[in-house]
């Protein structure tokens, strides 16, 4: 079994766009922008032998503030531009009760299910409470980047860092993964 680095997408790998205090992914491709050090930190996280899953919820799909096209534009773009092995999307709203929309951590079990993972010894990574409430609930270490958002902040992350390369660095302070390669792929969207 091998570690993971589950890293949330908006105001983790990419810039959030925010109004009045709270995050949202950006409205399209051009808009799309990794953040500073992003690549970087995911390249570390690789050659360290952890597995590189995205996590990201996008209700935006569901309520029609955003086509699927549009989302699966940007997530190809993050792996023509990142080492990632797999982008896991939930694309439904909390009145829909899946179990893949974080805080629930569907996302991660199934990924870990599909790439045999070893969730406590691996990591999620979010700017917000459902992130670090999803790793929590998968049995993984968290590490919630905080932008002080003007929403609940999660209940006792193992650490609070100011971005992906803080993060990086603290979770490969803690310890290296087992090596060994994985093929970039992706899951389509729950239904």
């Amino acid at each position: 079994m091998r570690p993971a680095v589950f890293l949330d997408r908006d105001g983790v790998i990419n810039r959030a766009v925010v109004s009045n205090g709270k995050p949202y992914p950006p409205a399209s491709l051009e808009a799309f922008e990794l953040l500073p050090g992003v690549v970087e930190a995911v390249a570390a996280l690789r050659a360290a032998g952890f597995l590189i899953i995205v996590a990201t919820n996008q209700p935006d799909v569901a309520t029609g503030k955003q086509r699927l096209e549009v989302v699966e534009a940007m997530h190809d773009r993050l792996r023509r531009e990142l080492a990632v092995d797999d982008i896991r999307v939930c694309c439904h709203v909390d009145a829909d009760g899946c179990a893949c929309r974080k805080p629930r951590p569907g996302m991660l079990l199934e990924a870990a299910r599909q790439w045999d993972i070893a969730l406590e010894a691996s990591v999620m990574v979010g700017d917000r409470w459902r992130d670090i409430e999803a790793g929590r609930a998968a049995g993984c270490r968290t590490v919630f980047i905080d932008y002080g958002y003007a929403e609940p902040r999660p209940e006792a992350p193992d650490v609070i860092v100011d971005s992906l390369a803080a993060a990086s660095r603290w979770i490969l302070s803690v310890g290296s993964a087992h090596t060994g390669k994985g093929s970039a792929g992706a899951s389509p969207p729950c239904s």
